[in-house]
């Protein structure tokens, strides 16, 4: 399985979002963290509602800083949006997607950007599986 670490600044909202979606859909293939470089503490609540509508819990999910990572090496680091903010960590391949924050926006800004993640993170699933035939 690969190891994959979503990144942004608190993770509290999008890397979170991007660690459930993993969890779930890419079990038996990716091994999911995330991590924030200037972790909140909690967990969005919109966040954690807007998971629920698909089904998948993260209210137990704690926000953390990559001290917290009982992984210190990645083969995937993925970036969400932060660009600059986010730190570089050790991985195989790093990615960037481009993701605005949802924090502070309404519920309909926090599905479309659940969406596009769940979206992003099955594509990636896919590859992993390709490059393991």
């Amino acid at each position: 399985m690969k190891k994959v670490l979503f990144v942004c600044v608190e993770n509290s909202c999008r890397s979170q979002i991007a660690e459930g979606i993993a969890k779930e859909c890419g079990k038996g293939v990716i091994e999911a963290y995330s991590a924030g470089s200037k972790p909140s503490g909690v967990v969005n609540p919109a966040a954690i509602e807007v998971m629920k509508d698909i089904g998948i819990d993260i209210s137990k999910s704690p926000s953390k800083g990559f001290s917290d990572l009982p992984v210190k090496r990645f083969d995937y680091v993925i970036t969400l949006g932060c660009g600059d903010t986010c730190p570089f960590f050790p991985a195989d391949k790093h990615i960037d997607w481009k993701i605005e924050d949802p924090k502070g926006k309404d519920m309909d800004f926090f599905r479309k950007t659940r969406n596009n993640i769940e979206e992003q993170v099955k594509f990636l699933i896919e590859e992993i599986k390709k490059e393991e035939v």
